[in-house]
This record gives C-alpha cells, sequence and structure tokens, in this order.
C-alpha cells in the first residue's frame, strides 16, 4: 500500500492506483473529460491537473495519469489549480461551445466569457473516440495523425474503412457531438444557464479552499462571508 497525503488528508491506496483515484476514494471531486472509466487514461483535456509538493518544487500534473507515490503531497483545489483548469475550460470553449459537455464544466466552474478566438472546431482531440474504439469495440477503425495543429482524427489513408461496425460508439461518447440546451444557433459563447457560484474560499484560504460538489453550498443560507478587508 502506498501513503500519501491530499489536501492535508492521509490516505492510503494500492500500488498502480493515480492521484485521481485516489482523490476519488476521499470523495474529492476532480473535474474530467477526456477520462471515462474502461478506457485507458489519456490525459488530454488536462482539466484534472492537481499541484504536487510544496514551495518552489511545486507543479502541476495531469492527477488521472499521474502515479499515486509514497509521501506525495497533494493539492486539488490551490488557487494556482483553479486558475487553470478555468483557462483550459475557456480553451474547450473556444474550440466547441456546443457541446453541452462543455458548457456545463463552464458553469460549474464560474467561467462566464472566452478570452480566446472561437473557432467552432468539430474536434476537440481528447482521444475519446479512438479509445473507445479501439479498447471497447475492438475495432481499430480510427486514429490520429499528424501532430500539432495538423493534428486529427480520421481512418487509415483517410479513405472510408472496411472494418468500420458504423455501430455509433465514437459519436455515443464523442463531447463535441453534442449540442447545447439552447439547440444548434444558441445566442452566445458561453451558456451560463446552471452557472454555480464563485469559490469564495480562494479569497482568504489559497490551499484550502472547500473541494466540496457543487463549491460554495455552505453559502447558500448564510450568504458571503465576509473578508478581513470588509469588516
Amino acid at each position: 500500500m502506498l501513503e500519501l497525503s491530499i489536501n492535508g488528508i492521509d490516505v492510503q491506496v494500492e500500488e498502480g492506483s493515480t492521484i485521481l483515484d485516489a482523490a476519488r476514494f476521499l470523495g474529492i471531486d476532480i473535474p474530467t473529460l477526456c477520462h471515462v472509466e474502461g478506457l485507458t487514461p489519456y490525459g488530454a483535456c488536462r482539466l484534472c491537473v492537481v499541484e504536487i509538493n510544496k514551495g518552489e518544487q511545486a507543479r502541476l500534473v495531469s492527477s488521472c495519469t499521474y502515479p499515486a507515490e509514497h509521501g506525495l503531497q497533494v493539492w486539488t483545489h490551490t488557487r494556482r489549480v483553479v486558475e487553470a483548469r478555468k483557462m483550459l475550460i475557456e480553451l474547450l470553449l473556444a474550440m466547441c461551445p456546443s457541446s453541452k459537455t462543455v458548457q456545463d464544466l463552464a458553469s460549474a466552474h464560474n467561467v462566464q466569457k472566452v478570452r480566446f478566438k472561437v473557432d467552432y472546431s468539430d474536434c476537440i482531440l481528447c482521444g475519446l473516440c479512438v479509445r473507445m474504439c479501439n479498447e471497447q469495440m475492438d475495432a481499430r477503425a480510427i486514429g490520429f495523425i499528424n501532430r500539432g495543429k495538423d493534428r486529427r482524427i480520421t481512418t487509415p489513408f483517410d479513405v472510408k474503412s472496411d472494418i468500420c461496425r458504423t455501430c455509433g460508439a465514437c459519436m455515443y461518447i464523442c463531447p463535441a457531438c453534442e449540442l447545447r440546451c439552447q439547440g444548434p444557433h444558441p445566442p452566445g459563447d458561453v451558456c451560463g444557464g446552471c452557472l454555480n457560484v464563485e469559490p469564495v474560499c480562494l479569497e482568504e484560504e489559497e490551499q484550502k479552499m472547500c473541494f466540496m460538489d457543487p463549491c460554495g453550498w455552505c453559502y447558500k443560507e448564510t450568504g458571503r462571508r465576509k473578508t478581513e478587508k470588509e469588516k
């Protein structure tokens, strides 16, 4: 068994577990998009980013692919982590604002604007369809080609695949194939219909933001807590 610390809580997990596995064992909510149970962890979207260790050695890693290590210190909701997730969600919105999954992520993390040029891409390169086709359907009819800005998913040689069974599993799991609640022609790039409250804990406790889901439920009845400057 490996023993590590997550948000100051000691936890023991089996060897081979990831940080995401350990966090979910404790009931800590970490957002994911490209990670689905039953498929190989890929780490494409980076939404599951967490901060490991402290001080000058602290760095951000994807929790779905980073293995749990003995003595590791993990922080899942620091200011640095929250800001990184928001920027990643903005990038996803710029690529695919029509996706309900992406819009739901924006609402859950209080992302209300997109600072990047929206291009309405039909693929966010999460790799879910490729892994579903290869690992669950055992077809291997599609895959990645090229690198960088030219990277895309297609069939071998860009021709109709003889091994594709047209099962539809790739479309079923693809977040870019979804439509927002307002339909194909929404009024704006960001919906915000299910917007969550801003994580007020970060104003005072940079390393100790509440990791409940949804964040801010504890202020629903009592209202926003006054900061020291406001008192």
